[in-house]
C-alpha cells in the first residue's frame, strides 16, 4: 500500500532542463569529445571505450557536454524510450535523436533512472508510440508527460541505493571480465604474433609474466620461413589444418533448440548474453568450444564474434547463416581459435577478402582455406590452454552471477517503485530469490 507521503508528478515537473542532443558526424579518430548515440546505450552497459568521437568549438561543447546524474532517453528508431544513467562521464556531449534530462531537487536523478527502466514507463511509451512505422519517433515533451508515484527524497535515495548495488555489482562484474579477457587477448599476442618469449631468450631475459618450467618451453632463437623470422621448430599451416571451418553438427528440422541472434552476438567480448529456443529451420549450428564470426558487412567490421560456452554438454545450438563457425583441432585448445578470430591478423584478412554489393559484402569461408598460421608445439598449445581456460571459465562465472543480480533487481523494481514493499523488506525479499 502506498503511503499517504508519495504525490504523484508528471516527470517533466521533476526536470530542471529537458534538451535535444547534437547533429553531427561520429569519428573514430579520437580528436574532440565522446559522442554517445543511440547506438551507444542499446546495450547493456554503457561502455565508453566504444564511444567514437566528434570535434567541435568550445561553446558547442559546453552546450552539449554531459555531466554526472544527467540523463538520456532515444526518442526514434526502434530503441524509442531506452534510457541511460550518466555516472562520472568522461568529456562527452550527447546526439541528436537523444533527450537529456536534468532533474530537479525534488527527485533523485537516480531514482528517476530506475522509473524509466520500469513497465509503467514503457506501457507508456507503447501506447504513445502505437502501431507507428518502423522508425516511430517520440517528442522530448510527449516522452515527459508520464505520470510517477514518487516517494519523500530520503526513501527515493534509500530505493536507488538498493537497486543501485545491484548494478554496481553487474557493473564491476563486468569490467572484471574485460579485465580477464584482455589479460588473455594479450597472452596470445604475446605468444603467438609477436614471439615475445624468444625475443626475450634471445637478449638473455627472462621471459615476462611467466614460470620457468613455460620459459622452457620456448625456444631461444628464430628460423627463417615464408612468413618470415618464426620461432625455431615451429610450423607454417594453412588454417583449415589445424581449425575447422564450418564443423558438421546435427539438428533436425522443427527440434527446438536454443537460438542466437545476430543482435546478442557480442562485439568486443567472448560471451553472448541473450539467447532463446527456436525451432530449427535453416542456419548455422554449433557446440560449446565452437567459434562464431558474424561474416557479413557492418557485423563482421563491428566486431561481432562469440566462443560458445552457454550450451549444455552435447547440446546443439543455431543461429544466423551469415555466421562462420570455427573449432580448434586437438592439440590447440579450444580457446584457441577464438583468440584467432579476435586477432587484428585474421580481421583484416577477412575484411579484405570481403565480396558482393555494396552493404550486403560478406566474407566467404574458403578466403580462409590458404590463411597461413604460425603453430607451436603441441606443449606450448597445451600449456596456452591451461593459462588462459580458468579465465575463461572466471568470465562465465561472473556473467552468470551478473543474471541472477539481474533478476533480483528486476523483481525488486516494480516492487519498490510501487510502494508494494518497502526497502526495509527488499533484502529479506532478495534472499528469497537467490
Amino acid at each position: 500500500m502506498v503511503s499517504e507521503k508519495w504525490h504523484q508528478f508528471r516527470l517533466a515537473d521533476l526536470c530542471e532542463a529537458i534538451d535535444y542532443g547534437y547533429t553531427a558526424a561520429a569519428s573514430i579518430i579520437p580528436v574532440g569529445a565522446k559522442f554517445l548515440r543511440i547506438t551507444d546505450i542499446v546495450g547493456r552497459y554503457l561502455n565508453w571505450n566504444e564511444v567514437p568521437f566528434c570535434d567541435v568549438d568550445e561553446s558547442t561543447r559546453e552546450k552539449y557536454r554531459l555531466h554526472h546524474e544527467d540523463i538520456v532517453i532515444a526518442r526514434t528508431g526502434a530503441t524509442t524510450g531506452v534510457s541511460a544513467f550518466i555516472a562520472d562521464p568522461p568529456d562527452a556531449l550527447f546526439a541528436s535523436y537523444l533527450v537529456r534530462l536534468k532533474i530537479g531537487k525534488l527527485a533523485s536523478a537516480r531514482f528517476i533512472s530506475y522509473f524509466l527502466k520500469s513497465s509503467e514507463f514503457w506501457d507508456y511509451i507503447h501506447g504513445v508510440l502505437g502501431d507507428k512505422s518502423a522508425q516511430p519517433n517520440a517528442s522530448a515533451r510527449t516522452m515527459t508527460q508520464v505520470k510517477l508515484l514518487v516517494p519523500p527524497y530520503p526513501e527515493q535515495l534509500a530505493i536507488s541505493h538498493i537497486l543501485g548495488a545491484l548494478d554496481d555489482k553487474i557493473e564491476l562484474n563486468h569490467r572484471i571480465n574485460e579485465t580477464l579477457e584482455a589479460i588473455a587477448r594479450a597472452i596470445f599476442k604475446s605468444w603467438f604474433v609477436d614471439f615475445d618469449p624468444v625475443r626475450a631468450k634471445m637478449e638473455g631475459r627472462e621471459p615476462y609474466g611467466m614460470d620457468a618450467e613455460t620459459a622452457a618451453l620456448f625456444p631461444g632463437s628464430f628460423e627463417d620461413s615464408a612468413l618470415g623470422k618464426i620461432p625455431k621448430g615451429w610450423n607454417i599451416k594453412n588454417l583449415p589444418e589445424v581449425i575447422e571451418i564450418n564443423p558438421q553438427r546435427s539438428l533436425s528440422k522443427g527440434q527446438s533448440a536454443p537460438y542466437l541472434e545476430m543482435s546478442n552476438m557480442p562485439t568486443s567480448s567472448a560471451r553472448a548474453l541473450d539467447w532463446e529456443y527456436r525451432d530449427f529451420s535453416s542456419g548455422m549450428k554449433f557446440m560449446n568450444g565452437d567459434v562464431l564470426l558474424a561474416r557479413i558487412t557492418p557485423c563482421l567490421e563491428n566486431g561481432k564474434t562469440a566462443y560458445v560456452d552457454f550450451l549444455a554438454d552435447g547440446q546443439v545450438g543455431w543461429g544466423s547463416t551469415e555466421y562462420i563457425v570455427l573449432f580448434s583441432k586437438p592439440p590447440l585448445p579450444r580457446e584457441y581459435a577464438y583468440f584467432l578470430a579476435r586477432s587484428d591478423e585474421l580481421r583484416t584478412h577477412a575484411i579484405q577478402n570481403m565480396t558482393g554489393t555494396s552493404g550486403r559484402q560478406r566474407v566467404p569461408a574458403e578466403c580462409f582455406k590458404a590463411y597461413p598460421i604460425v603453430v607451436p608445439p603441441e606443449k606450448i598449445a597445451v600449456q596456452f590452454g591451461e593459462i588462459v581456460r580458468p579465465f575463461m571459465q572466471a568470465i562465465k562465472q561472473y556473467d552468470e552471477e551478473s543474471r541472477t543480480l539481474a533478476a533480483i533487481r528486476d523483481a525488486l523494481l516494480p516492487k519498490l517503485l510501487s510502494g508494494e514493499i518497502r526497502v526495509k523488506e527488499a533484502e529479506k525479499y532478495a534472499k528469497t530469490l537467490l
